[in-house]
């Protein structure tokens, strides 16, 4: 159960980030950076709650 959360918070992730990339393309930076900042969030949270 634990590797398929992992699984599904890597995808997510991906996902996220591809949408943070297409914003920075369409010259939206300031919220790309937000996008970016939620993909860290995304990837550092976890730890705290399921360790």
């Amino acid at each position: 159960m634990l590797l398929l959360t992992y699984i599904v918070l890597f995808v997510i992730t991906v996902y996220t980030f591809g949408f943070g990339i297409t914003l920075w393309k369409g010259k939206q930076k300031f919220s790309a950076a937000a996008v970016f900042f939620l993909c860290l969030t995304l990837i550092v949270l976890p730890f705290f709650t399921i360790i």
